[in-house]
């Protein structure tokens, strides 16, 4: 089978079977970094100064609307938090119902839409999912790759922890096409990290790996399994807020505390500055013995000694975590035949005397640990781009595979690039109180309206049991087998009811066909992303109207005639915004009745429940 290639700076597909650079990605939480394969070998891309290959992972939103990313971006933290977001990554594929108990971590405000739709951050009077977040630290990234090599690049191999769900590795891959990027294939960070060791390369024994991840603000440690080239994750552990600033946060600690620094700390900018002093001893530390430097005019001091009694309750957490990822994958500490270290904050030697009294040997940190997960990220890419021979790749569908939402929206089930044979399976439910039956119409393409895809079937799942909307539970599952036939199976999980169809989803279809389709998606990528986000925003606007109808019904009794009026005039205000085009405005109307309608439902819920309770003794 020829390969087709795509020029997108031209626009248009090559036939002709042409070498190609696909470039690896680290999307970290605090830092992002990219790579690529030369002659064979893995290198990260530095800056124009040529120094550093790290890009701070955060975003700027100046006055004038433009943007900044990374460094930059970086010194607006503490001078414009509000307008400044960071730790985006902790927020992909998640509900703000995922991260209501950790939003005062955040500098910068995350929208409570009172449902499970994915979360949104507010700068201004604008709404931001983290996929457009995400996609203007890819943008960058993909600008100095650019630049570095004169030359576009249009595919690419991005990295995630190996906790992701489904939702939050299809979010970093939305990220990566609104970013201009056709993402081949996401992979566990720690699989990099062992690819970049060459661990797969041993075809021999099978080998046993620990990867212990301490980045600047978050731990993982994964338990790995390689065996003829094959990587299977068997448990992970860790902890999302413990990283190297909680490391730098304890001196800052000790040095207010022996200093009585409290009345300079009110100060942002001594505040900023003396974080940035721990940053540097933390590191002059795991090198040297004493670190002494001024600001203003204090002197700071601290030895390594105290700085190990300091962090050692950290680093002991990690501990934790290693030996309960053990636990999980049944394994001793002896059955691990390599420590691999990822992330800089491991290069404190505490962290790796500990590991080595752990288990038993010596961590291997040989690779820099800043950048050991972007190249493993690029050996795969180098696969992928037919360079590198060791490692057989299965065969993957060509295009994504999913069925139309409301609105007329694509949801994929099966990715673009998904192994085959494959099976996955999405839970979704009714949107009209009553309903009995529910219309499966199952497309394939990279679009994110179904118009603009391949209509493969439908069929209709019948005789679902009459309940109020979005109480029946009603499963969809894809099936792709190894010749690339898809049955599609509808359950209604309360009654059993269900339902199936058979299609050969590439039938008809040539490869240039599939290549054209996929470079039509990445052509129209922004422009599909803004539909999306009206149309969803229109979906949810429209739920909460409907809900906040029934509230009104079913309490008016409980609030004041002018309350009453008020929470209507704010429900008309939502009906105005959703009849319009833009999706920041029903954004903000939605937040503006949800912020009103609270404390009324957090009244009608006492109210109802202290009338429940009358006459009842407990």
């Amino acid at each position: 089978m020829a390969k087709i290639g795509i020029n997108l700076s031209e626009g248009k597909v090559n036939k002709e079977e042409k070498k190609e650079i696909i470039i690896g990605i680290d999307l970290g939480t605090t830092n992002s970094l990219v790579a690529y394969s030369k002659d064979g070998n893995p290198i990260t891309v530095k800056g124009k100064d040529g120094k550093n290959s790290l890009i701070p992972s955060v975003i700027h939103f100046k006055s004038d609307k433009t943007v900044l990313v990374g460094d930059e971006a970086k010194e607006k933290l503490i001078t414009d938090p509000e307008n400044t977001i960071y730790s985006v990554k902790r927020l992909m594929g998640k509900s703000f119902n995922d991260v209501d108990n950790q939003k005062d971590y955040f500098g910068y405000r995350i929208i409570d839409t009172d449902d499970d739709s994915l979360v949104k951050i507010r700068v201004e009077d604008k709404f931001y999912s983290p996929i457009e977040l995400s996609a203007q630290i890819l943008k960058t990234l993909k600008k100095r790759i650019e630049e570095n090599l004169e030359n576009s690049v249009s595919k690419a191999v991005i990295t995630v922890p190996a906790y992701f769900n489904d939702a939050q590795r299809q979010a970093t891959k939305d990220a990566g096409k609104l970013a201009g990027l056709d993402v081949l294939r996401i992979v566990n960070e720690p699989t990099a990290a062992a690819l970049a060791y060459g661990l797969s390369l041993d075809q021999n024994d099978g080998q046993t790996v620990a990867v212990y991840d301490l980045g600047g603000g978050t731990f993982d440690v994964s338990v790995l399994r390689i065996e003829n080239g094959i990587f299977e994750v068997l448990s992970t552990n860790g902890n999302t807020f413990l990283g190297g600033d909680d490391l730098d946060r304890v001196i800052i600690d000790h040095w207010s505390s022996l200093y009585k620094l409290e009345d300079q700390l009110a100060d942002a900018n001594f505040k900023q500055a003396l974080r940035l002093k721990a940053e540097l001893a933390k590191k002059t530390l795991s090198k040297q013995e004493t670190f002494k430097d001024t600001l203003n005019n204090f002197t700071l001091e601290l030895s390594k000694d105290t700085f190990e009694v300091l962090i050692n309750p950290l680093i002991e957490e990690t501990l934790n975590c290693c030996n309960a990822a053990l636990k999980d994958a049944k394994l001793s500490t002896a059955e691990i035949d390599h420590v691999l270290l990822v992330g800089g904050s491991t290069r404190v030697p505490l962290i790796k005397e500990k590991l080595q009294s752990l288990f038993g040997k010596v961590p291997n940190d040989t690779l820099d640990p800043d950048e050991v997960v972007a190249l493993g990220a690029a050996i795969q890419a180098d696969i992928l781009a037919g360079n590198n021979r060791e490692m057989l790749l299965l065969d993957i569908t060509p295009l994504s595979l999913g069925i139309e939402t409301v609105g007329g929206l694509m949801d994929v089930i099966l990715p673009r690039n998904s192994k085959i044979p494959s099976s996955v399976g999405r839970n979704y439910t009714t949107s009209i109180d009553g309903q009995k039956n529910l219309k499966v119409a199952v497309y394939q393409g990279e679009r994110d309206l179904v118009k603009d895809n391949r209509k493969l079937g439908e069929f209709i799942l019948t005789d679902i049991p009459p309940m109020p909307a979005g109480i029946p539970k009603i499963e969809i599952q894809f099936l792709l087998d190894a010749d690339g036939i898809l049955k599609v199976k509808a359950k209604e999980l309360r009654s059993e009811q269900e339902t199936e169809i058979r299609i050969k989803p590439s039938y008809g279809i040539s490869e240039e066909e599939m290549a054209l389709m996929l470079l039509d998606s990445m052509k129209n990528a922004e422009a599909d992303m803004a539909q999306r986000v009206l149309l969803e925003a229109r979906n949810e606007a429209n739920s909460v109207i409907l809900a906040s109808a029934k509230f009104i019904e079913q309490n008016a009794a409980i609030f004041s005639e002018v309350e009453v009026k008020d929470l209507k005039s704010y429900i008309q205000k939502l009906k105005e915004a959703v009849e319009g085009t833009d999706k920041d405005l029903i954004n903000k109307a939605m937040d503006e009745l949800n912020t009103f309608s609270r404390p009324l439902a957090e009244r009608a819920m006492d109210h109802n429940i202290s009338e429940a309770m009358k006459g009842k003794k407990l």
